[in-house]
């Protein structure tokens, strides 16, 4: 292997938090985009505790995008990197504990469970298994820091990419506010098993 090769070589590889930071951008918001359809098509409502974890997905994914706008000015300092990840692994495990939570409180024989199932998984199921999975991958690749987290970001083709992942979780993050307030109308708080948007009977547009 020549030199400019293995040079090359070491410039993608050091470049690999950058893009992992992006997969968390577009993975997480994708989840959130997945229990969103989930409400609107099997028209399945969220209670407190889906609506908790997602919002820490929410969280583990402002953690990569904090990364990936970093790396959009063509700089990502090391206490950059550290910045992000730790806030999205602080995200995970509470987003763990909350989805492991719920699956507690439906573990028992005969319970069958909040919500339908998915490919024969409750949702809370599946956050609890990407959450541990999210906080593997980040604690793997923090083991190779020194190879995998370059500070100089190319402009062509990270710029770009970053502006959408960030600008796709903004979407999700505008769409599931409205979710929220759809559902919880004028209440400080939302019911352990909801059955309605209550802001529409709030508005007297329902009932």
């Amino acid at each position: 292997m020549s030199h400019r090769t293995a040079s090359a070589t070491r410039a993608r590889l050091g470049r690999l938090q950058y893009w992992l930071a992006v997969v968390f951008v577009v993975g997480w918001s994708g989840v959130v985009c997945g229990g969103l359809g989930d409400q609107f098509l099997a028209w399945d409502y969220p209670c407190p505790l889906c609506m908790v974890q997602r919002m820490f997905m929410l969280l583990a994914a402002l953690g990569g995008a904090y990364i990936v706008r970093k790396g959009m000015t063509g700089t990502i300092a090391p206490s950059d990197y550290a910045t992000g990840w730790g806030l999205a692994v602080i995200a995970c495990v509470a987003g763990g504990f909350t989805a492991w939570r719920q699956t507690m409180l439906h573990i028992l024989p005969g319970d069958p469970g909040y919500g339908g199932p998915v490919l024969g998984l409750h949702l809370y199921v599946w956050a609890w298994i990407l959450f541990v999975a999210a906080i593997a991958t980040v604690g793997v690749v923090l083991c190779f820091s020194e190879e995998t987290a370059a500070q100089e970001i190319p402009d062509r083709p990270h710029r770009a990419t970053g502006m959408l992942a960030i600008g796709f979780l903004a979407l999700v993050i505008a769409v599931n506010l409205v979710s929220v307030f759809g559902e919880e109308g004028f209440h400080w708080f939302l019911p352990d098993d909801p059955q309605r948007y209550q802001l529409f009977y709030d508005l007297h547009i329902l009932g």
